[in-house]
Parts: C-alpha cells; structure tokens; sequence
C-alpha cells in the first residue's frame, strides 16, 4: 500500500517543479500570490508533523519534496518582487 502512498506524493510534490523552474528562469513571480504560498507552506510542514508523528514515509518524503520546492517559490517571490 506504500507505494500508492508514494506514487501519490510523487506526482503531487513534481507538480510544483515546473512552476519553481521557471520563477527562477524568468525572474517573474508577479503571478505567485505570496499568502497562498505561506499558508499552502503550513500546510504542508504540519502534514510532514503528521506523517512523522504516525511514522509513513510516503507522507514524509512527499511532504519533505513539496516543502523544499514551495520554499523555493517562496524564496523567488521574495526576490523577484
């Protein structure tokens, strides 16, 4: 059942690349709003607290990827206003 976990988590935590390349690309974020990057980056820190605290490591590693890659966007937007 794990690897549904992951495949899930996968697809959800890659989505975001594309957005990150090309933030860091163009240097445009005008589009990004900064409220929902911060709140989507709660939302996720407290999923990884939630896997971590019920020991999933799908949930962990999906969370660890999308945490990294919406601290980027939100890093991006923090330069490129």
């Amino acid at each position: 059942m794990d690897y549904l976990g992951y495949f899930a988590g996968f697809l959800t935590a890659i989505a975001f690349i594309p957005q990150v390349w090309k933030a860091w690309k163009t240097r445009e974020t005008h589009a990004l709003s900064f409220p929902t990057l911060l709140l989507y980056w709660v939302g996720i820190v407290l999923w990884l607290i939630y896997g971590a605290l019920i020991d999933s490591n799908p949930i962990i590693v999906a969370n660890a990827i999308s945490l990294l890659l919406v601290t980027l966007l939100i890093e991006a937007k923090r330069r490129y206003r």
